[in-house]
């Protein structure tokens, strides 16, 4: 494909041909070369296709294709003020693989995607039903809501964040029935003696900065995070990926234990808290941010709501922090790690919300977040090696 055309059969539409060639087309964003167009569509070989030249063939062969294909590439065309089509735009969304050039071309100017929206569409059985409301409920343009409608598959399912909150409801049940306690499980002189949470005294394990987040100190801690965890996971898991949402939780969870051992180095630390407010003040953010596109109903009312459930969780936490220990002088599990999670929400889950469908190696702003997350790690390895020793912390006993 570098330096020759392939020849597209001559009754053939340039739907058929693209898809036939999208799986051997690269997409190239930076390259020097860009796929060549069928000879008959672009004499020239530039690379381009006019678009007087790309309404006729969209008005010969539209029927075969996807109808919201059709409606994005009619926007593509009609906001283009060069007058001509990149061919590997069109590669790329018969192929579906979208690029930073394509979201642009369709985003340019103030273009409305013609047709009815998708939340009129009649006749859809109960899955599709309910991607179009996962769409709704997580996309902010229409254009992205009737690609993800069209495209999603439930392959893979989302079984992530289900497969989390199975196993910390598992992990609540062996503990509650071997602690013999459901409520404030926190209150037991067993309860941190668990491989699971983490403790100041035993930081040198470094599993426990993440396997911390399967343990709660009772069923109201649990409920509340499998709430959110699930209601605001799942959707979201559905459109960016088990991927994407599992790189914000597990960094929410990493950076509340890293949090709790520079900010509250006594304390220890158990409950998915980092995580969830890492994926729901993203989650949140977003929505926020996109305010005027997002299409939600009763919008206003389920903000007020989350952030009613996550003041009430970290209400909780807080007074548990501060209420007097059962088992002095071991202080009761943080509230930091809630703040942690929130942090990594508000940059790094911002960033993977807004790029649906985008590569995140190509966003500048991922990379910068990226990098200040890497440096807080490091500086709290580095806090936790010597910081304490040189301190002088007076750490309570191992559990």
């Amino acid at each position: 494909m570098k330096g020759e055309a392939r020849e597209a059969p001559i009754n053939s539409s340039p739907a058929v041909a693209a898809n036939a060639e999208g799986e051997e087309i690269e997409v190239l964003e930076s390259s020097d070369i860009l796929p060549v167009a069928p000879e008959e569509y672009d004499p020239e070989n530039s690379g381009f296709i006019s678009t007087e030249r790309f309404r006729d063939l969209l008005a010969t062969h539209g029927s075969e294709l996807d109808p919201h294909k059709l409606e994005v590439l009619l926007a593509l065309a009609d906001g283009n003020a060069d007058g001509k089509i990149c061919y590997q735009d069109f590669v790329n969304l018969m192929s579906n693989k979208r690029s930073n050039s394509f979201r642009r071309a369709i985003l340019q100017g103030s273009r409305q995607i013609k047709g009815c929206s998708l939340r009129d569409e009649v006749g859809l059985g109960l899955s599709q039903r309910l991607v179009r409301h996962v769409a709704y409920e997580t996309l902010p343009r229409e254009v992205d809501r009737k690609w993800y409608f069209d495209s999603y598959t439930y392959c893979p399912p989302p079984l992530l964040i289900l497969a989390i909150t199975i196993t910390e409801v598992a992990v609540f049940m062996y503990y509650g029935f071997q602690l013999d306690r459901l409520v404030l499980q926190v209150s037991s002189p067993s309860f941190l003696k668990s491989p699971l949470p983490y403790h100041p005294q035993l930081r040198a394990q470094a599993w426990r900065y993440l396997s911390y987040c399967f343990m709660h100190t009772g069923i109201e801690h649990l409920s509340l995070n499998m709430a959110m965890q699930l209601l605001v996971g799942v959707p979201l898991e559905m459109v960016h990926g088990a991927l994407r949402i599992g790189l914000v939780y597990v960094c929410g969870v990493l950076a509340g234990s890293l949090a709790v051992s520079v900010t509250d180095m006594t304390a220890p630390v158990v409950g998915s808290s980092g995580g969830v407010y890492a994926l729901v003040s993203a989650h949140l953010a977003n929505v926020v941010m996109n305010w005027s596109g997002m299409k939600c109903q009763f919008k206003l009312f389920r903000m007020a709501m989350a952030l009613v459930c996550m003041s009430v969780e970290f209400g909780r936490a807080v007074w548990l922090r501060f209420y007097p220990p059962a088992f002095p002088p071991c202080p009761n599990p943080s509230f930091v790690a809630h703040l942690g999670g929130v942090m990594v929400g508000l940059t790094l889950g911002v960033v993977v919300l807004q790029n649906y469908e985008q590569r995140l190696q190509e966003q500048s702003l991922f990379w910068i977040f990226f990098f200040v997350y890497t440096l807080f790690v490091l500086c709290a390895v580095f806090w936790n090696i010597f910081a304490y020793s040189l301190l002088d912390v007076r750490l309570p006993p191992p559990p």
